[in-house]
């Protein structure tokens, strides 16, 4: 009969029930485990560009994340190629004991320094929104446009 053989030189019958009902469990936990390693391709990479009057004040250049959804960040590249600004301030942000917090602050040359600027170059987890800004010090970037890119991967509970 299917699922029963005969050990030989026995004469009684051996029930493959318990090897089925492990395989199945196996194939569970193995499903599990693809579920997770699929995960770790991340999402699609995110791109844009967005325009502000970067000198008149410190202007939001993207928020990436939401409010209570944990993210890894693997990579944030700001791109300057459109300023002139030779005091290019990038700032992030996030919240830190429920109060938003700036947690990074750099100065940059866009006539000198890489037009490509990899602020995060790593990984970050983050659980809220982290909140790109961006000041420059000169009028004329004023209505230009500043490029983004980024990698994300959603950290599963």
């Amino acid at each position: 009969m299917p699922g029963e053989f005969y050990v030989e030189n026995k004469a009684e019958k051996v029930s493959l029930e318990t090897v089925e009902s492990n395989l199945a469990g196996l194939n569970t936990k193995a499903d599990a485990i693809k579920a997770r390693t699929d995960n770790l391709a991340g999402e699609n990479p995110w791109q844009g560009a967005t325009t502000a009057d970067w000198q008149t004040a410190e202007a939001n250049v993207i928020s990436i994340g939401a409010a209570g959804i944990r993210n890894k960040i693997h990579d944030l590249t700001v791109s300057i190629h459109n300023l002139v600004g030779t005091q290019i301030r990038v700032r992030l942000y996030k919240k830190v004991n429920g109060t938003e917090r700036k947690v990074y602050d750099q100065s940059f040359d866009a006539t000198s320094d890489p037009v490509g600027l990899p602020v995060i170059n790593g990984t970050w987890a983050i659980h809220d929104v982290l909140r790109v800004t961006l000041l420059s010090n000169n009028a004329v970037d004023n209505g230009k446009a500043v490029d983004y890119d980024y990698m994300l991967e959603k950290m599963l509970s």
